[in-house]
């Protein structure tokens, strides 16, 4: 294994404080080689404020840990950090007891061997988390609270400036619609919904990631004219999705620009064999499991 950096080294010892207490993350608890991660400071609501990218970091650990990338010691590591199944309030050794019983060591083996592991693997993870955010093409504008009308001036310069702002958000709002869509999916999934309402939410997901590609591509065009491929690097930032040919990704944006809904989505896409199956069988068919038969049709 490569030897850690001492940035890498920080954040491996910052986690394993918060660890002591557990989340939720407070000032006490989190110190600057966390909050200052660039994914939590993008958070952030005010970057500037501690205590806001102390909220900001309690998020981003408390998502890292409900994906945790390793089934076996998933529950483990949310117990470890006082998250269900464990109780508000437990000590670290009440925590490291349940978290080994979870994982099904011995406690002392736990503590010594998979315990600094976990701990490792969640640094890795909020630097990795970091690094994507450094990489992202854009990141979502924050939002405050107006103080009062925001009036634009008759001038062409604050219409141009307003008409930005307008097509940013405008491009955020879709694909956040797409993210949730996609992370609706993969709950009902996990759930084991029954198939109807899987399929359902699947088609819906393939509409609003499909209008967050036209609106990507209509802001891209305007604002971003000589980055690369940049609408599909805005888009990839609402979820994972299946792959898909070119074609079959612009087919899918023509069904849902100029602000189709979903039903003239699913009309304009009646047929569409390849194509449906493409993105049905890739998004619902977990590791393991049989794909889904969907004969052609988005429902």
């Amino acid at each position: 294994m490569p030897r850690k950096s001492p940035a890498e080294d920080e954040v491996v010892a910052a986690v394993g404080r918060v660890l002591r207490r557990g989340l939720p993350v407070t000032p006490a608890t989190a110190d600057a080689a966390l909050l200052d991660l660039r994914g939590v400071v993008a958070r952030a609501v005010d970057p500037a404020d501690e205590a806001s990218r102390t909220a900001a970091l309690d998020g981003a650990l408390r998502g890292l840990l409900a994906r945790f990338p390793d089934a076996r010691y998933a529950v483990a590591a949310r117990a470890l950090f006082a998250l269900p199944p464990a109780e508000p309030g437990q000590s670290l050794t009440a925590r490291r007891e349940l978290a080994a019983e979870q994982a099904g060591h011995e406690v002392h083996h736990f503590r010594k061997r998979v315990e600094p592991k976990l701990i490792e693997k969640i640094a890795w993870e909020l630097l990795a988390d970091a690094d994507r955010f450094v990489r992202s093409p854009m990141i979502a504008p924050r939002l405050a609270a107006a103080t009062g009308r925001q009036q634009v001036q008759a001038d062409p310069f604050a219409w141009e400036v307003a008409e930005h702002e307008e097509q940013l958000s405008r491009l955020w709002s879709a694909i956040y619609a797409a993210r949730a869509e996609l992370l609706a999916v993969e709950r009902l999934i996990s759930l084991q919904a029954d198939r109807t309402t899987t399929l359902h939410t699947a088609t819906t997901a393939a509409w609003r990631w499909a209008a967050a590609r036209a609106e990507a591509i209509s802001y891209t065009t305007a604002f971003a004219p000589d980055r690369q491929s940049p609408a599909d690097e805005l888009v990839a930032l609402a979820g994972w999705t299946p792959a898909l040919t070119e074609a079959q990704k612009s087919r899918l944006t023509e069904a849902a620009a100029g602000g189709a809904d979903r039903e003239q989505f699913v009309a304009a896409l009646h047929g569409e064999t390849g194509l449906a199956n493409a993105w049905t069988h890739g998004l619902l068919t977990a590791p393991g499991t049989t794909p889904v038969e969907q004969n052609g049709q988005l429902p």
